[in-house]
C-alpha cells in the first residue's frame, strides 16, 4: 500500500485525476484527526467512502490475530454478502494484535467496475490514514482496560459513577430519578469453599449475562467488588416498574444451572439479593451516599433469607446497621 501513495504523489504532477485523488486522501487524513473514538473514525471513513464513490452500506470490524475474534465496531446500510460478485474486503494494517477490516457491496456491474478502477486510490488512503486507526484503537483497549472488569466485562465501579455524573449533567436537569439495584449473590463464598475461582467467575459471569438480558442500553451495570453488582437504571418512569425488574432479575437467575463438572454432568444454581434505593435530583443526598444505602439494603435484603429485594425506604428507626 506504501507504493500506492507515492505512485499518485508521482503522477499527482501531471494528472489532473491523480491530484484530486491525493487531496480527497488528505482531507480524509485530516478530518480522522477529530475523531475522539474508534466508532467516530469508522462513521468518518464511511461518509468519505460515500461521498467519493457512492457507496451506502459498510461493515467496519477489529480482527483480534491472536484471539481469531472479530468484533464489529460500525453497520451501515442493507446486508450483504462477502462472497457476493459485488462485494468488496479491505484491512487496514495497523500493527497491532488488532486489525481493522472494512467491506462494503457495490450496487451493480458499472458500480463495479468504478471500484475496481479505483483501488488503488482506496488503498493509499487506507494505508495513510492507518496510523490514526491504530491510536484509536489503542485508545479503545485502554479506556476498556481501565473501566472495565476483567471477569464479568462490566464497568468498575469508578467508571460507573463517572458516567452517571456525566450523564446527569448532559441531561439538562430533565433526569429526575435515578434507580439503584444492589445485587449479590447469597453465599457466594461457599462457591470458593466447595469448587474454585473458575467456578465463581463462571457464576458472575452467568449474573451479568442476566442482568443485561434485563435492563436496555441506557442502563448502565458496575462490578464493585466481590459478588455484588450495581444497576443505575435511567429510563423506567415509576417505581413500581423497577421493583418488578428487580424481582424479573431475582427470579430469572434462579433458574440458570451453571455446568461445574462435565464427566459428571454436575450443575450449580445460586439465587440472589437485592437492595433498593432512589437517587432524587436536587436532594440533600449525593449519588455516593446513595450507592450507600443501597448497599445496605442489600444487607437486610440477605437478612431476610434468600432471593430477597428490600428497598432503603422501609428501612425502619429500630434498625441499627454500622457498615462504613
Amino acid at each position: 500500500m506504501k507504493n500506492r501513495i507515492l505512485e499518485l504523489i508521482k503522477l499527482s504532477a501531471t494528472n489532473d485525476s491523480a491530484y484530486k485523488s491525493l487531496e480527497s486522501i488528505f482531507t480524509l487524513h485530516e478530518q480522522l484527526q477529530y475523531a475522539t473514538n474508534i466508532k467516530q473514525v469508522a462513521d468518518d471513513i464511511f461518509t468519505w467512502l460515500n461521498k467519493e464513490f457512492k457507496i451506502d452500506n459498510m461493515v467496519f470490524s477489529l480482527f483480534d490475530i491472536n484471539k481469531n475474534t472479530k468484533e464489529e465496531i460500525l453497520t451501515k446500510g442493507e446486508e450483504f454478502y462477502l462472497d457476493d460478485d459485488f462485494s468488496h474486503f479491505f484491512i487496514i494494517n495497523t500493527h497491532t494484535s488488532l486489525n481493522a477490516t472494512l467491506s462494503f457491496s457495490v450496487s451493480s456491474k458499472v458500480h463495479h467496475k468504478i471500484i475496481e478502477d479505483k483501488y488503488p486510490m482506496i488503498e493509499a488512503a487506507f494505508f495513510q490514514v492507518s496510523p490514526i486507526v491504530q491510536s484509536a484503537i489503542l485508545k479503545k483497549n485502554y479506556i476498556e482496560s481501565s473501566s472495565l472488569d476483567s471477569v464479568t466485562n462490566v464497568y468498575n465501579r469508578n467508571y460507573l459513577i463517572e458516567n452517571l455524573t456525566t450523564h446527569l449533567r448532559l441531561s439538562n436537569n430533565k433526569q429526575n430519578e435515578i434507580y439503584f439495584l444492589m445485587i449479590g449473590i447469597d453465599h457466594f463464598k461457599a462457591v470458593i469453599d466447595e469448587f474454585d475461582y473458575d467456578i465463581a467467575d463462571k457464576v458472575l459471569i452467568e449474573l451479568a449475562k442476566v442482568i443485561h438480558s434485563n435492563i436496555n442500553e441506557f442502563d448502565m451495570v458496575g462490578r464493585l467488588n466481590g459478588d455484588e453488582f450495581l444497576v443505575s437504571i435511567l429510563n423506567h418512569t415509576s417505581e413500581y416498574q423497577v421493583e418488578q425488574l428487580a424481582k424479573k432479575i431475582i427470579s430469572d437467575f434462579a433458574e440458570v444451572a451453571i455446568l461445574v463438572n462435565e464427566e459428571r454432568k454436575q450443575y450449580l444454581k445460586k439465587t440472589i439479593c437485592v437492595g433498593f434505593e432512589v437517587y432524587k435530583l436536587n436532594s440533600d443526598i449525593t449519588i455516593t451516599e446513595c450507592i450507600k444505602n443501597a448497599d445496605i439494603a442489600l444487607y437486610e435484603a440477605k437478612n431476610k433469607g434468600r432471593s430477597e429485594l428490600f428497598k432503603f425506604s422501609e428501612l425502619s428507626a429500630e434498625d441499627t446497621i454500622d457498615l462504613f
